[in-house]
């Protein structure tokens, strides 16, 4: 990956660190990283356990989250005012592209296995590639490039299958898709802030930009905005917005982006096991090696570990 994206850390928000930290306690550092994964993973089963709608449900995850983001800033001693102004653009930007990202993988995880809107949605890592290969003109490492392969190989089974169960099921992996290419989005629109502010302080302001975002987009779709049952939402901000970032700022200086990468897999591992159980979501043997080639190319782009800053996971 090229050096450009050296500060893409992911909030999906956090910090990456430019080497390991030495650890005082290694097994709580990964646990807090395995932890953190699996609150991440959870929150495509919570959309869909809302009684809002969908996009509706990434408004309140935001709303929600957003005060507590703004203590957090506050009591680390991050800004959350004071901005340069273009540094600010961007974070306002930046948390546009964050609303639309949610919207999209919300609509996505409604419309197609969990497994699949899970691989999609994070793509970022992959597409940063692609970002640096078209944009910038930049030649990714041999390995990358296969990566690139698996990724296009298995994004094809995957949505050859999803469109012979259904038009609509094609439609949530697309969805998922573009919600990964929104969230790259999100990443570079941020990049500079990152490297100038403290994590905490860009994933704050960035929310607060994307609540109203989100909320104009939940009623252009004349979604049902007022739930009725809180329970799912409030889950949602606290284990995706919240916990698992959280972990994540505290786990990932500790370990290399292969590590990240390995772990990362915890997620649709999740989500697969969540969609068979709770919603009946089989996986056939073509979908399965869909998702391992997507699986190892999220891990190999990481490989070798020359730049420690790709994005992580999606939160």
């Amino acid at each position: 990956m090229a050096d450009s994206t050296a500060h893409t850390a992911d909030p999906r928000d956090v910090p990456a660190a430019d080497s390991p930290a030495t650890l005082r306690h290694p097994g709580f550092a990964f646990a807090a990283l395995v932890l953190a994964n699996m609150c991440l993973a959870f929150g495509a089963l919570l959309v869909r356990f809302a009684d809002t709608g969908p996009v509706a449900a990434g408004f309140w995850r935001l709303a929600i989250a957003a005060p507590f983001l703004a203590v957090i800033a506050w009591r680390t001693r991050q800004p959350l005012v004071g901005f340069p102004r273009k540094v600010g653009w961007m974070i306002v930007i930046g948390g546009v592209f964050f609303a639309a990202d949610l919207a999209a993988w919300h609509l996505g995880i409604v419309r197609t296995k969990l497994a699949n809107a899970t691989l999609f949605g994070n793509s970022a890592s992959l597409l940063l590639v692609l970002w640096g290969m078209v944009v910038l003109h930049q030649m990714p490492r041999r390995i990358q490039l296969v990566a690139i392969a698996l990724a296009f190989a298995g994004g094809a089974l995957l949505m050859g299958r999803s469109f012979e169960l259904s038009p609509r099921n094609l439609a949530g992996d697309l969805l998922s898709l573009l919600a990964g290419i929104l969230y790259t989005g999100y990443l570079l629109a941020l990049q500079n802030a990152r490297a100038k502010l403290g994590s905490w302080s860009v994933l704050a302001v960035s929310t607060f930009a994307s609540v109203p975002i989100a909320l104009l987009f939940a009623l252009a779709l004349g979604e049902n905005i007022w739930p009725h049952d809180w329970t799912p939402l409030i889950a949602l901000a606290f284990s995706s917005q919240l916990a698992g970032q959280g972990l994540l700022v505290y786990a990932l200086p500790h370990f290399r982006p292969l590590v990240i990468g390995l772990v990362l897999l915890v997620q649709p591992a999740i989500a697969a096991f969540a969609g068979l159980v709770v919603f009946g979501e089989a996986i056939g043997p073509f979908e399965g090696a869909g998702m391992i080639a997507i699986a190892l190319a999220l891990v190999l782009v990481r490989w070798p570990e020359r730049n420690p800053a790709l994005p992580r996971a999606r939160p």
